[in-house]
């Protein structure tokens, strides 16, 4: 299993939100790439990077802020955040961004995922955040009027090899992840699923090793680590020996 630290990009800042609500704002860092660097330092061996002012504006903002991120570290990252064209697809990969995460346009134009996945492989990852089982999209603030299952067997069948669920009314909140939801997601799409969202402390990450089998492949950790509520390298020794 995966432990991917989180870096969540505001305005060019390292930022948190609570549930997802741009209101409910904590900066943790004026850089980045210092938080990155941290995370590697701690055994993080793949970074989680999201746009949030992206997901608001339907396209990359940052990514000055992810060149210099993908410069002071040796690890691999991901970028998810308003990427909705190919063009913005191509642009990323470009830089040196390892996956790509495509959320809303995975409701809103399918194809284009199938079109990305075509070209590019399992470099491809779509991102399901949902509300009480419901997708929502455009910065979580609409909903997709689809249920989680049925639009991860879409993207399944559009050849999108992994999935990152998250569990929006947890995000942020320290609560817990939603085990049981992810692994019945991973379980009914058969597409493999990192889980997002809650996670809090050594005890999420125990929970959810024993549903690797189901295909829970990974844990995206954010605000606990900031904290201190979970300490990375606490985490990642911790699947190390499970392994």
């Amino acid at each position: 299993m995966v432990i991917f630290p989180a870096i969540d990009i505001r305005g060019g800042k390292c930022v948190r939100l609570f549930k997802g609500d741009f209101a409910q704002e904590t900066v943790f860092s004026d850089k980045p790439e210092d938080m990155a660097v941290k995370w590697q330092q701690q055994g993080g061996k793949f970074l989680h990077l999201v746009d949030l002012d992206g997901a608001l504006a339907g396209k990359s903002q940052n990514l000055e802020v992810v060149k210099r991120i993908i410069a002071s570290v040796d690890i691999p990252v991901e970028l998810g955040g308003g990427i909705r064209t190919m063009e913005n697809i191509d642009e990323v990969l470009a830089l040196g961004v390892r996956r790509v995460i495509l959320g809303s346009v995975a409701v809103q134009n399918p194809e284009l995922v199938k079109e990305a996945c075509d070209k590019y492989g399992d470099r491809i990852v779509v991102g399901i955040d949902a509300k009480d089982g419901i997708v929502a999209v455009d910065g979580w603030g609409v909903s997709g009027n689809v249920e989680v299952v049925e639009l991860a067997k879409k993207m399944a069948a559009a050849g999108v090899k992994t999935i990152i669920y998250t569990d929006i009314y947890r995000d942020g909140t320290l609560s817990g992840v939603n085990v049981e939801a992810t692994a019945k997601l991973a379980r009914e799409s058969g597409v493999k699923v990192v889980a997002s969202g809650g996670v809090k402390s050594l005890e999420d990450i125990k929970a959810l090793l024993p549903y690797e089998k189901d295909g829970i492949e990974g844990v995206i950790v954010g605000k606990s680590i900031y904290t201190g509520s979970l300490k990375l390298q606490e985490a990642i020794a911790l699947v190390e020996e499970a392994q």
